[in-house]
């Protein structure tokens, strides 16, 4: 094993090895200016800003947060639900047909970042152990799994649903490591979380590294200092 790398690397899923959440924006933007026009005095603008208000709103608890990950298919339409009872706007027709295309075109828009598997396969061929923990139900989480091909990649795979527990539950990333014959101190994880990815492992001793793909760089204020950033996954690469 190259003595650079770690003996083995923990990932995440969403946005750190496929642009998920990243290209909601988006998505949300183009279903929103095609139907418009069925709501007279709103903008593709105005809607986007009041669904975002109120994503944002929803996904700052835990326990909304959990209870929308486990099942990500209503969750679409409650936002729509939601930004438009608090917008004023009665219109559950559009409202589910914006569900209903956001889901179709995010689906669509999903992809597995540049360079990432390519970074994968080289750790492979390093002789890196790598594990993925996912947070989410079984079915979008091993959909995505499934349809990249991403299993191979991995040694063991952690989807919260199936495990009983998800991040930043620290018997996840122990868990993990055991499987994969290595302490805390040895290993490195990467992901875009800031609390999942980042503070919960460092707790435990884990390199933690922030994959901001957008480069954005870290909110500001944050008290959460990753031990590194990269842009891309093959950056881990020495």
């Amino acid at each position: 094993m190259d003595r650079s790398l770690p003996k083995a690397i923990l990932f995440d899923l969403d946005d750190t090895i496929i642009a998920f959440g990243v290209v909601s924006m988006d998505t949300w933007l183009h279903v929103c200016d095609i139907h418009a026009g069925d709501l007279p005095g709103w903008t593709a603008e105005q809607l986007v800003e009041g669904i975002n208000s109120y994503r944002e709103w929803f996904w700052s608890d835990p326990e909304r947060h959990k209870l929308g990950r486990m099942n990500t298919i209503n969750v679409r339409y409650e936002m729509v639900r939601g930004a438009f009872s608090r917008m004023g706007i009665y219109a559950p027709r559009v409202a589910n047909l914006i569900s209903e295309d956001y889901i179709e075109e995010h689906e669509r828009r999903v992809h597995v970042f540049p360079g990432a598997l390519e970074t994968l396969q080289e750790l492979n061929d390093k002789g890196v152990p790598l594990a993925l923990l996912t947070n989410g139900n079984k079915a979008s989480q091993r959909g995505k799994i499934n349809r990249f091909n991403l299993e191979p990649y991995f040694d063991c795979i952690l989807v919260e649903e199936e495990f009983g527990i998800g991040k930043p539950d620290e018997r996840v990333y122990l868990h993990a490591l055991e499987q994969l014959g290595a302490q805390p101190s040895e290993a490195w994880i990467v992901g875009d979380n800031l609390e999942w990815e980042i503070a919960a492992p460092q707790r435990l001793g884990i390199t933690a590294i922030w994959h901001d793909s957008l480069g954005n760089g870290l909110p500001e204020g944050s008290d959460i200092h990753p031990d590194r950033i990269i842009s891309s996954l093959p950056e881990l690469l020495p």
